[in-house]
């Protein structure tokens, strides 16, 4: 907690009558989201009574990367501004596979029928709560799961610069509705991966991925 508090100083005094955009990562439980929440309150009242020109407006997010609180999203979604799915370690916890260790290359593939599952139901529950929803990491930054993550209605995604001109070509060429149909029919297969079936869905309607 000190070390965290130290660090909402820092960044409530950078906000200096800016917008400022907060996200804990790394949250299992919606009870360590408030805990951090209260942290920040203290932090900004104290900032106040201290002088410190605060920011414009504060947005409060969570970083959805523990498997674990895709199952508490009711209780989550109302006390938070935005969400942002990790998909890099959500991936790797789902499958209880270190994406870090190249003897385990290989052994999933993120555009499997589960990851597919609990991102649509991510993004169909932030919908409905009007929650801003981005999903980060690898997936974001490749054409082909960002295709299918339109599909699945989420429609801000965060990647590398180097992968936005590649995935811009992508999106120029998709109808999220023709991809959310075929995805539909994708539900239930025990394949454990869908990407060559997406490929072809990309080829057979010149989306360019």
């Amino acid at each position: 907690p000190a070390m965290l508090r130290q660090q909402m100083r820092a960044l409530i005094a950078a906000g200096d009558g800016r917008p400022l955009h907060l996200m804990f990562p790394m949250v299992a439980q919606v009870a360590e989201f408030e805990s951090a929440r209260r942290l920040l309150d203290a932090e900004l009242g104290r900032a106040a009574r201290d002088g410190v020109t605060l920011p414009a407006t504060v947005s409060v997010g969570a970083m959805l990367e523990v498997p674990a609180l895709a199952w508490q999203l009711q209780a989550l979604l109302p006390q938070v501004d935005f969400l942002s799915i990790g998909s890099n370690d959500l991936v790797q916890f789902l499958f209880a596979c270190d994406r870090g260790n190249p003897r385990l290359e290989g052994r999933y593939d993120a555009l499997s029928p589960p990851v597919m599952a609990i991102i649509a139901d991510i993004a169909a529950q932030c919908r409905a709560a009007g929650v801003p929803l981005t999903v980060c990491g690898e997936m974001a930054g490749d054409p082909v799961a960002a295709m299918a993550l339109i599909g699945l209605g989420v429609h801000r995604l965060s990647m590398s610069p180097g992968n936005v001109d590649a995935v811009r070509a992508m999106i120029l060429g998709v109808e999220a509705q023709q991809v959310a149909g075929y995805l539909a029919t994708l539900r239930g297969s025990a394949a454990p991966s869908l990407r060559s079936r997406l490929r072809a869905f990309a080829k057979d309607h010149g989306i360019i991925v």
